[in-house]
């Protein structure tokens, strides 16, 4: 994969930092720890220039998290609702969490959204509850900003800086990304084994 994102990189230059950063948030499988950091290392070699990389990279990122968004716009609290009455224990939530769940958003959502940008695993899937709890797009999107812009920069800035050992980058982080996967698998799969249809009245 790394010599596909390096091919990528060469042949399109900023339109391919912004495609692959648009890619990774739609398939986190393509990830951004290898690509800005292998982008930032080309801008030191004077191949393309730091600003242009790193503008090419948020851009693509941003493009990409709106499409997560819209989704969670598209399903909504309420048709959420329906969904958790139905098949609630794969979903793990019931009717009345979702709603707590959704309260909690709207008031913890900007920091949420904000952290969850620079958080491996976490940077697509923060969209989605964005969306579904319904938070103003200028309230997403300049918080999505600001998370994607630390991120973005940090990678650029660290490929720039290592040079040729810019695969250290994904090879440090790429462990916590992994990490966040599976510890997000074992919750969930712990949910689901010890969900209960009816704790809501018991609640």
């Amino acid at each position: 994969m790394v010599d596909w994102i390096v091919t990528a990189i060469e042949r399109t230059g900023y339109l391919g930092v912004f495609l692959l950063m648009l890619i990774d948030n739609i398939f986190p499988p393509i990830p951004s720890e290898v690509i800005m950091p292998l982008a930032g290392f080309a801008a030191g070699r004077g191949q393309l220039s730091f600003i242009g990389v790193f503008l090419a990279g948020t851009a693509g990122s941003l493009s990409g998290t709106l499409l997560w968004y819209g989704v969670g716009r598209w399903l909504g609290r309420e048709r959420l609702r329906r969904f958790a009455a139905r098949h609630g224990r794969w979903l793990t939530l019931s009717p009345a969490e979702v709603e707590r769940a959704g309260a909690w958003f709207a008031r913890r959502g900007r920091v949420a959204v904000l952290l969850g940008r620079v958080v491996p695993g976490v940077r697509s899937l923060i969209s989605v509850p964005a969306g579904v709890a319904g938070m103003p797009l200028t309230l997403f999107l300049a918080y999505s900003a600001l998370g994607t812009i630390v991120w973005t920069g940090l990678l650029t800035a660290a490929g720039y800086g290592l040079g040729e050992e810019y695969r250290l980058v994904g090879r440090l982080i790429e462990p916590i990304g992994n990490g966040v996967l599976v510890l997000a698998l074992v919750i969930y799969l712990y949910r689901v084994a010890t969900f209960e249809r009816g704790r809501d009245a018991r609640g």
